[in-house]
């Protein structure tokens, strides 16, 4: 005998088939919802020539050097989020 009962062996085949049910919602989540919401965010930025920021705004003919460092980190978190949604999906690090 290998010393694991048939409820340990049970449970470990719920958390196998859990934990990768949680890593492809969240992963949709990741491509459907917060990817499309900071694209928008980034389109917006460059139609209406204001980013946001808390409760305010950058605008870019009044200081564009800050609103180039927004307009930057907001493309930053668009690649992350892209690369942590398709990770999660495909589990390339896993």
């Amino acid at each position: 005998m290998s010393g694991v009962t048939r409820g340990e062996e049970l449970a470990q085949k719920v958390a196998e088939v859990t934990g990768s049910a949680d890593e492809l919602l969240v992963g949709f989540l990741c491509l459907l919802v917060v990817m499309p919401w900071i694209g928008w965010t980034i389109r917006r930025g460059f139609s209406e020539g204001r980013l946001p920021i808390g409760r305010g705004h950058v605008h870019r003919a009044e200081r564009p050097g800050p609103f180039k460092a927004l307009l930057l980190s907001y493309a930053i978190a668009l690649l992350l989020i892209a690369f942590i949604g398709v990770d999660l999906l495909f589990g390339f690090t896993s």
